[in-house]
């Protein structure tokens, strides 16, 4: 393996400064919301993780100004995904969200895979409803995004249509059904024991694999083209770099 693939692979300060956000801060401050205010400060809440999604990026501009066309790439990625998330409303948990945030990690980086998700999240509950499940749902979107780009840096998520689907349905049932389950029984009580739990999963499951099913389809349909046209863009106007 040459040292430029090596060093391709290497997690930089950035990444591992928005994996602690992520993982940590994030999470944190959405049970603190549930505990400390019973769930009544979901703005306040879903503000508090955009603000955090943007920490990296300043990082990432700390040594050179920001160009627009890496935040409209970035934006545009957003707006796509409330835009599929919204075009099939009539379609309870057939969405192309967790797709789009999929590509958008493998494609622009596992930081803006997070902020796609997030943000798409925030976006879309304008239509949908807010609520004290929005800080849940960005959550659930966005760490998918950030886990796809950094599995895909790491060399261990590939490019290839069986691998985005294989990863995309795994993720959608575990990571995100998993996070929306736990988020209901929160949302109703802050007692959880295994027997809730249980309940709560058993409910969810059959939304969640179709939630799944949803993800692989259009990850087989639109993962290959949507990557080609990024990439052609990353490749015209150097984007997203480390």
């Amino acid at each position: 393996m040459s040292n430029q693939s090596l060093s391709n692979r290497r997690l930089s300060k950035r990444t591992l400064a928005a994996a602690i956000l992520i993982l940590v801060v994030i999470p944190v401050t959405i049970l603190m919301g549930v505990f400390l205010w019973e769930s009544r400060k979901y703005y306040f809440i879903s503000l508090l993780i955009m603000l955090y999604t943007f920490i990296p990026f300043a990082l990432v501009f700390e040594k050179r100004k920001p160009q627009a066309r890496e935040l409209v790439v970035i934006a545009v990625m957003t707006a796509i995904t409330v835009a599929g998330r919204s075009a099939f409303f009539m379609l309870p948990q057939f969405k192309p969200v967790i797709a789009i945030v999929i590509i958008s990690g493998v494609s622009l980086g596992a930081e803006a895979g997070f902020l796609v998700g997030a943000a798409a999240g925030f976006i879309s509950n304008f239509f949908f409803g807010q609520g004290p499940w929005t800080p849940w749902q960005m959550f659930g979107f966005g760490i998918i995004g950030f886990l796809s780009g950094l599995l895909f840096q790491k060399g261990w998520l590939k490019r290839t249509k069986l691998s985005l689907c294989l990863f995309g349905g795994a993720a959608t049932v575990l990571i995100y059904g998993g996070i929306m389950n736990t988020s209901s029984v929160l949302m109703i009580t802050p007692t959880i024991n295994k027997e809730i739990l249980l309940a709560a999963y058993a409910s969810g499951i059959g939304f969640d694999l179709v939630h799944a099913a949803a993800t692989v389809c259009f990850l087989f349909i639109l993962s290959r083209p949507m990557l080609e046209k990024l990439d052609r863009i990353k490749l015209k106007y150097g984007m997203i770099e480390s």
